[in-house]
């Protein structure tokens, strides 16, 4: 079976000093995938959310506000 990134490559050369795949096994792999151009992954790394924590915040932002009003509002029913 060919290797489908550089990633999954580097891993296998990690295991092959380690000792725990043999050298035939790593070779046979190696010469399955030939000098095919790989991707660094397979499949991207998930995006972080910015936008999340912006929202939150405002959120929070937002209910203090309200909270202050519905405090200053019941002050001048008083």
């Amino acid at each position: 079976m060919p290797f489908k990134s550089r990633a999954q490559r580097r891993k296998f050369a990690q295991l092959l000093v380690e000792g725990k795949i043999s050298d035939e096994t790593y070779e046979e792999w190696n010469r399955e995938t030939g000098g095919k151009h790989l991707p660094e992954r397979v499949t991207p790394k998930a995006k972080t959310r910015k936008g999340t924590a912006r929202r939150a915040k405002a959120k929070k932002r937002k209910a203090k506000t309200t909270a202050r009003k519905r405090v200053s509002s019941r002050r001048r029913k008083r």
